[in-house]
């Protein structure tokens, strides 16, 4: 068997068939948002020209359809076997990319909760602690000096606040 075969009846990763229909599917749901948004704004022709959803309507109307073609195609369209068992990703390099991709979106989530500063001092100790193996303190000062750096070139010297989150745990500095 080669490297991109089943292995004792378990799939070595995300075949592409799989990624096709998701990405089918994502792509259709954007689709459709678009053209119901695109309603709600006016999709019609008026005495003017065309309304604020007549173009975003019809490029929404375009890629749901090519996403229904291409779903239609990877349902029910005939492939070869060796086409069927083709991996789209490996699990190993799925997870490095995970290990990455998951703390930056807990980072972003924590942006709107507690602001730029202490979000950025949290996702570089840890980015530090986690793939770097550096120790907790050595990790704390630099995400800590890092984010202080920040806040005085934006917040004191450009005088350009950035966000500091719902709860801005930074209310203690006047800022």
């Amino acid at each position: 068997m080669s490297e991109h075969q089943e292995s004792a009846g378990r799939p070595e990763g995300i075949g592409m068939r799989t990624m096709e229909i998701v990405v089918a599917l994502v792509l259709l749901g954007l689709g459709l948002l678009v053209i119901y948004d695109s309603r709600r704004l006016g999709a019609g022709w008026s005495d003017n020209g065309p309304e604020a959803g007549y173009f975003p309507f019809y490029v929404g109307l375009l890629m749901s359809l090519a996403s229904v073609v291409t779903l239609v195609q990877t349902l029910f369209g005939r492939t070869g076997k060796a086409e069927a068992q083709q991996i789209f990703v490996e699990w190993k390099p799925l997870r490095q990319v995970l290990s990455v991709l998951v703390p930056a979106l807990v980072y972003v989530a924590g942006i709107q909760a507690i602001g730029i500063y202490v979000s950025s001092a949290i996702y570089i100790a840890g980015f530090m602690m986690w793939l770097g193996r550096y120790t907790w303190l050595r990790s704390i000062v630099v995400g800590v000096a890092v984010s202080a750096a920040a806040f005085m070139t934006f917040e004191v010297w450009f005088q350009v606040p950035l966000y500091k989150g719902i709860f801005n745990p930074l209310f203690f500095l006047g800022y």
